[in-house]
């Protein structure tokens, strides 16, 4: 056990040990990874590689750059740190959609439920991510 002069020795677990912040600037920037998309659409890289193997390039050039950033920089709380990152990218690309008038066209509600998806589906991917980075971490104290 390591040695906290606020909690006495023997409450120092890891129940009531303190864990360390997120880190702000780290989910920010991770989830800013999702401006890659206007500048894809601005070089017009789906007109040489095609739709589907443009998003699925950026999908994991994005998911290398959050597993292997968080995993090799130990970021600290990698899973709830990727999570947020990817509630925030899910808003930037909501926000894109909407300033670049490139979304569909759909009512209020329906619009706002897909804006919902979008952010649950980037913050699981987030997780998913986060999942990999801690794998990463683990292995790497391992050595």
């Amino acid at each position: 056990m390591s040695y906290d002069p606020i909690l006495p020795e023997h409450l120092d677990t890891p129940r009531t040990r303190r864990r360390e912040p997120v880190s702000w600037p780290v989910v920010v920037g991770f989830g800013a990874l999702a401006l890659l998309w206007p500048l894809v659409d601005a070089l017009a890289v789906a007109d040489a590689l095609g739709q589907p193997a443009t998003a699925l390039a950026v999908l994991a050039i994005v998911g290398l750059a959050w597993v292997l950033g968080a995993g090799f920089g130990r970021v600290p709380r990698p899973i709830l740190t990727l999570t947020l990152a990817g509630v925030v990218y899910g808003v930037i690309l909501v926000a894109l959609s909407l300033l670049l008038d490139v979304r569909p066209a759909f009512d209020g509600r329906l619009g706002a439920a897909v804006a919902v998806v979008e952010i649950a589906r980037s913050a699981g991917l987030g997780a998913l991510a986060g999942l990999l980075a801690a794998a990463l971490q683990r292995t790497l104290a391992a050595r």
